[in-house]
């Protein structure tokens, strides 16, 4: 049974937004097949679909690249973020699940224990999941998807600072969940409209020097075994 299109897009967005891929650099279908162990075919098809996110464009006599984003187009990547956000927030006061609030209350503990103990690679990817679970709590796949996209685009583009107090980070997430579990749509809505505004200024971009090609990536270069 081959692998879905869908895989080897999900692996090859995750090398790029990680820069495996670097900007600019060329993605040739053979390279590709051989690097995640597929066929041509579904690698045809995911750059389809990563062309038409914007991670990939297709330039005349070079074929298919890895985009290269402005620093306007960065900077609004941002302000959409920062639009949307909130209107997850409020959906998800409205529409939340007592299992969603489960798990984002359960983000919120650990969250605030490990700004405690000042460990910021944890709290990177509990802050990811944080998001994520409070995106899809607003019972909207379309807002989810669009949302989980600008994340990755935005993890892509800018380095991130480790906040300077992050327990006033986590602090404003548990207000943001109380106000979802309350069912407080406004609420929710402003208190994240707040916090995605003092979130973005730890944000740097990425742009700079760097060597075309793609480098060694530190995942399975296989799909099968080594990748969801």
């Amino acid at each position: 049974m081959g692998i879905p299109a869908q895989s080897v897009c999900t692996a090859i967005r995750e090398d790029i937004v990680s820069g495996v891929h670097e900007r600019g650099s060329r993605l040739t279908e053979e390279q590709l097949a051989r690097r995640y162990g597929v066929s041509r075919v579904p690698v045809r098809e995911a750059l389809r679909t990563l062309e038409a996110e914007g991670f990939v464009v297709t330039r005349r006599h070079a074929g298919a690249c890895v985009a290269e984003p402005t620093e306007q187009e960065a900077a609004d990547l941002l302000e959409i973020r920062m639009l949307l956000e909130p209107l997850g927030a409020a959906r998800a006061a409205r529409r939340r699940t007592e299992a969603h609030l489960k798990v984002l209350r359960g983000l919120v503990r650990l969250g605030q224990e490990r700004a405690r103990l000042g460990e910021g690679e944890d709290l990177r990817s509990l802050g990811a999941w944080f998001h994520e679970t409070l995106a899809q709590a607003s019972g909207s796949p379309g807002l989810t998807a669009l949302l989980t996209q600008l994340r990755q685009k935005v993890t892509w583009m800018y380095a991130v600072d480790p906040p300077a107090a992050p327990a006033e980070s986590w602090a404003e997430h548990g207000a943001i969940v109380d106000a979802v579990a309350r069912g407080d749509a406004e609420r929710a809505r402003t208190l994240t409209a707040q916090h995605a505004e003092r979130a973005t200024a730890v944000h740097r971009l990425r742009f700079g020097s760097r060597t075309t090609g793609v480098r060694t990536s530190q995942h399975a270069v296989n799909i099968p075994g080594g990748r969801n």
